[in-house]
């Protein structure tokens, strides 16, 4: 026989049996079978990633790894449907709401050059990682620039994220406890607003603070 917890649908785990609801939800009525077996998963048996893991995940480019607490991932998804009913899109969230900018996004200089042309933010919905790593994005209006054939970054745009992280982020917290990705495509979120993902490992709160502008991650407002 199995598990309370398997015996049930796959949207009522981790939900309190008071809050359960016969139907499935419409914001989880279409999830990939691979997000629906995430949000099958009791909290207590997720595995939240470590530091060395992360950095595995990374420097193996195994980014589809990465996954979010099943909890958190519920209301990721649940958060994005109301957004899409009240904005349109995630995408027009992020710019009025999170970013301030207007459509069309231009640069005012080449990459990297002009800091208005950028914004660093907490991520609003962090993966399942261990609770001394801070989950930053770098949100650019510049494009960074990708390779044709590989639909990954050029050497050149690779070098230009380098030499701003290590700038940015590796003198104040040291080189071993920064990382940063871009996304596969498949795997983006947000499509039409250039953005890669930085990650550091137990830094200053003071720093983060600083460098994010107070910025609070929208899953620890509601």
């Amino acid at each position: 026989m199995g598990s309370q917890e398997e015996e049930i649908p796959f949207w009522h785990v981790n939900i309190p049996e008071a809050q359960r609801v016969l139907e499935c939800p419409e914001f989880l009525a279409t999830l990939s079978e691979k997000d629906r077996q995430i949000i099958s998963t009791p909290d207590a048996q997720f595995h939240i990633l470590s530091w060395p893991e992360v950095q595995h995940l990374i420097a193996t480019n195994r980014l589809d790894l990465f996954e979010r607490i099943p909890s958190n991932l519920r209301r990721y998804f649940e958060f994005n449907w109301k957004l899409k009913q009240e904005y349109g899109s995630v995408m027009q969230f992020i710019l009025s709401q999170r970013l301030h900018w207007e459509m069309p996004i231009e640069a005012r200089a080449a990459p990297f050059q002009d800091l208005d042309d950028l914004k660093i933010l907490r991520n609003d919905w962090p993966y399942g990682v261990a609770s001394s790593i801070v989950h930053l994005v770098v949100w650019t209006k510049f494009e960074l620039e990708p390779d044709p054939v590989t639909d990954d970054l050029t050497d050149h745009a690779r070098k230009e994220i380098d030499d701003f992280v290590r700038e940015k982020f590796s003198k104040r917290v040291g080189e071993d406890n920064v990382i940063w990705f871009k996304n596969w495509k498949a795997l983006k979120s947000v499509h039409a607003v250039e953005h890669f993902h930085v990650m550091l490992n137990n830094p200053d709160p003071e720093f983060v603070k600083e460098i994010t502008a107070g910025d609070i991650p929208m899953s620890q407002k509601i």
